[in-house]
């Protein structure tokens, strides 16, 4: 008992001046990069406090007064460095593997070692599931996805008459999402069942409240708010009882009919299951995958989608044009993959709303594996992370006239007078400019497959409902926390029937 005092007397001491030790090293190596709050290796404290809950005045103010160059805003135990010119965000992307690494930067954000598992924060193989299976399989899947959208709408908001209704939007928007995209990953009748789906999105929510609170702490501090805070194993445990019984039904499958055979799953489950086994990993890593990327689905995708709804509740007069373009391409097309492709008016709608609105505050996120200088001759130091702010530069006036302006057909009408059909201002399509998606070779593997169910979605909600604000024209404020944006989760948005 008193070894074990003395231990963590010492580990008091010494990991703060560790951490400070790191900090000042940083600090010195970054002295040419001007800083937004305070630089001093103790004061810094104060910026990275204040980053928790004003990232977006912070980057703005860096972004207004360094544009064209960078700056440097303190975290708790490293310096985020953001680049801010077209130049230096293309030499950002193309920098080598092993000197910066957007998945460990990712997995940091997300505390993946300690809300899924050291296997999925190392190896976050599912990641090239979703390149090489998920975005090949989309016309295959697609039917399923809207069928699911249809059935997950009519169950959760069955009480929608022709009077006006207020639904829980955000908390709606995750239960279809959940259920649309578990259609895909372990299929029916799992994607209906009201356990597992409920306790997907309390998983998705634990994870966001969870690295929220680790936010608040530097380094391996974390390791120890964890055994008191997280409850990942505990949601381990349970979504095994929920997918053990399927799974070791395939695993056994596998084993006596081989790699293929009649009426075999194409889903992600059994795409999951089978990369495993290619590793050597266990039932645990299996179902850790598969919660986190019903995590990344549920989290992203139920966001974008909640925060386009908002504009359309703000602004109901869109309902009319979108519904004339919808109805006109689904009268040629019906409702098809193929078919959303020509729906252009919602193509531009959603690519404004997140442009306005961004899935996060810093992307393209880098963290520094070794030293590095880039072109400038500025050498950022090991163990940092580098980045660039996204909602600065998607509401940068000499890029997108009239920034603060939700303009929804804006790419559209650059689709208009573009040639070879306007691709660079498609919904999915990437650029220095739009960076939602990142972009790159790490633009997000999963943006066609989420592209695909919100624009099923949000068409469900046009072709069979009236929605508005209670009060019309206010849309509710986001909020933001650490590098992550939300729509406000209490809002209530309206719907009725569709009456025209």
């Amino acid at each position: 008992m008193i070894a074990s005092t003395q231990y963590l007397y010492t580990l008091a001491i010494v990991l703060p001046l560790f951490i400070l030790y790191n900090k000042w090293r940083a600090t010195r190596s970054l002295s040419s990069v001007p800083t937004i709050g305070p630089s001093a290796p103790i004061l810094s404290y104060i910026g990275a406090f204040r980053f928790v809950h004003h990232a977006v005045e912070m980057l703005n103010e860096g972004y207004q007064k360094y544009k064209g160059g960078m700056f440097k805003i303190a975290q708790l135990d490293r310096w985020l460095v953001i680049v801010t010119s077209p130049e230096l965000i293309e030499e950002l992307r193309k920098l080598p593997e092993d000197a910066v690494n957007f998945m460990q930067a990712a997995a940091d954000t997300i505390e993946t070692r300690y809300t899924f598992g050291p296997v999925v924060h190392y190896d976050p193989f599912f990641v090239g599931i979703t390149q090489a299976h998920l975005t090949k399989h989309l016309d295959d899947i697609f039917p399923e996805i809207q069928e699911e959208v249809m059935v997950a709408f009519n169950d959760l908001i069955s009480n929608v008459t022709e009077e006006w209704t207020q639904v829980p939007a955000l908390s709606v928007a995750q239960q279809v999402v959940s259920r649309a995209s578990s259609r895909t990953f372990v299929g029916l009748p799992m994607c209906r069942h009201p356990g597992y789906i409920g306790l997907s999105v309390k998983h998705a929510l634990d994870v966001t409240n969870t690295r929220k609170t680790l936010g608040w702490f530097p380094g391996m501090t974390r390791y120890f708010v964890t055994l008191f805070t997280n409850e990942s194993q505990k949601t381990v445990r349970l979504a095994k009882q929920y997918l053990s019984p399927t799974i070791n039904e395939r695993l056994a499958a596998m084993k006596e009919l081989g790699a293929n055979w009649d009426d075999k799953p194409a889903d992600m489950l059994q795409w999951i299951i089978e990369e495993a086994l290619a590793r050597n990993y266990d039932l645990d890593v299996i179902v850790q995958t598969v919660l986190m990327i019903n995590f990344v689905s549920i989290h992203n995708t139920s966001n974008s989608f909640t925060h386009a709804l908002y504009h359309l509740a703000a602004q109901p007069e869109f309902l009319v044009p979108l519904r004339e373009e919808l109805t006109s391409v689904i009268s040629e097309e019906g409702l098809t993959k193929a078919a959303m492709s020509k729906m252009r008016k919602l193509d531009s709608f959603l690519r404004e709303s997140q442009r306005m609105n961004g899935t996060g505050i810093v992307h393209l996120f880098r963290k520094t594996f070794k030293d590095v200088t880039l072109s400038n001759g500025v050498t950022v130091p090991a163990d940092s992370y580098l980045g660039t702010p996204l909602l600065s530069i998607q509401h940068d006036e000499e890029l997108y006239p009239n920034p603060e302006v939700f303009d929804p057909w804006r790419f559209s009408n650059m689709r208009e007078g573009a040639s070879a059909e306007g691709v660079k201002y498609q919904y999915v399509t990437t650029s220095p400019e739009y960076l939602a998606f990142g972009h790159g070779r790490h633009a997000c593997p999963g943006r066609f497959f989420a592209a695909n169910e919100i624009k099923t979605m949000l068409c469900h909600v046009i072709l069979n409902y009236d929605v508005k604000f209670e009060n019309e024209g206010v849309r509710p404020q986001n909020y933001y926390v650490f590098m992550q944006s939300y729509p406000s989760a209490d809002a209530k948005v309206l719907f009725r029937k569709r009456h025209v």
